[in-house]
């Protein structure tokens, strides 16, 4: 918890000093993503309140730890670009946040709290004032429901994309996600969409009849502690037609060999039959529900991927060269024809992302001081501040 902590509190002064913004107290966003944080940040109160009121600090801090990656690894990740254009909602929610979490943690971590909450409100002491008051943050369960699939969706695909060698800034064109309320994601294909670095997500509701479809079959596992009471000796010949596939759903109703299996008895689970191929990764979703990447890469999206790692590349010798946050630069790169090209394409995406001016290129095959980008290239780097 400590270095997240820390690292959103340093993150949030530098855009807030860079933007000579006083942040203030505010709950009262319309941004969707604020709004999720506001609830995630009453439930971590309420939590961590219940827990400390019984003794037990254990569960509290996971619930610490838990809020610490929801405000990190999502909200101010996905949030990035409204800091970098000064977002008065932003920094306002993050400010009210960052106060709040601090005293919710104040018990827990005592120093570290009293330097992040002086630093922001100039106060006297943490711990001097009061437990936060739950009461007072809007909640919003559908939000709070949708978002948080959203983020398991992304984090099984980007596990695809990470066992399967598919970088990240290498686009892909389509994720298509087959679950229970698929619908209820529409409002958040766009936050899917740039999370997970594909072109188009399409939403499907999950049908029983259908997953076969997409490669995708229900397996059924007997619960044979559960089941053998009730049938005896029969339970192995139950656990053998349910390995064997002699098995049906009809009407909600689990039906093994004419024998009905009740509640509790057994489990079904979704299960691909093939999990990788040429074209597609398929992922199954912890709460029900799979997704599909398409693998399939286009001399396009190879193009894009490279500028988009190019693009990683200048921010960091911009930080190699201690410039600030908002300097104007001018960049000259050095690389094969390929690479330069993949830029050329995209010149206006790379000047945007590192605020270059201007962008020079010099064609070689013989680097010194280079990085690698792309699948075993090289680009040399070299930024001015103007």
């Amino acid at each position: 918890v400590l270095l997240p902590l820390w690292n959103t509190w340093y993150f949030f002064s530098l855009y807030a000093n860079a933007s000579n913004y006083q942040a203030k107290y505010s709950v009262d966003s319309k941004d969707v993503l604020d709004r999720y944080l506001i609830s995630k940040t009453k439930d971590l109160i309420e939590g961590v309140e219940t827990d400390l009121n019984l003794y037990d600090s254990y569960s509290a801090s996971a619930k610490l730890r838990d809020f610490s990656d929801v405000l990190t690894n999502w909200y101010v990740r996905r949030s990035r670009d409204r800091f970098w254009e000064g977002n008065e909602e932003a920094f306002d929610t993050l400010y009210t946040v960052l106060e709040i979490v601090t005293r919710v943690a104040a018990p827990l971590l005592p120093m570290i709290s009293e330097q992040i909450w002086r630093g922001l409100t100039g106060g006297r002491s943490i711990h001097l004032e009061n437990w936060p008051d739950a009461s007072s943050l809007k909640y919003d369960a559908d939000l709070v429901r949708s978002m948080d699939q959203v983020r398991t969706v992304s984090s099984v695909a980007l596990s695809l994309r990470k066992t399967n060698s598919l970088r990240v800034r290498l686009p892909l064109s389509k994720l298509t996600v087959v679950t229970p309320g698929a619908m209820g994601l529409k409002e958040f294909s766009s936050i899917i969409a740039e999370e997970l670095n594909v072109k188009q997500v399409e939403l499907v509701e999950l049908a029983v009849e259908s997953t076969k479809d997409f490669g995708v079959e229900q397996q059924l596992t007997v619960n044979s502690r559960a089941l053998g009471p009730r049938l005896g000796k029969q339970v192995q010949e139950i656990i053998g037609a349910a390995k064997s596939g002699n098995w049906e759903l009809a009407l909600g109703k689990v039906v093994v060999n004419g024998v009905e299996l009740f509640e509790g008895e057994y489990e079904l689970n979704l299960v691909a039959k093939d999990e990788s191929s040429a074209e597609k990764l398929i992922g199954i979703l912890p709460a029900g529900g799979f997704v599909i990447l398409n693998r399939l890469v286009t001399p396009e999206l190879e193009a894009e991927g490279l500028a988009r790692d190019v693009v990683r590349a200048i921010q960091q010798a911009r930080k190699d060269a201690d410039l600030d946050v908002s300097d104007r630069i001018a960049t000259t790169l050095m690389a094969a024809k390929a690479v330069l090209d993949a830029v050329k394409t995209h010149e206006d995406l790379v000047k945007n992302e590192t605020l270059t001016l201007e962008i020079s290129y010099s064609e070689s095959a013989s680097l010194s001081n280079a990085v690698a980008v792309g699948d075993n290239q090289q680009v040399q780097i070299s930024v001015v501040k103007l």
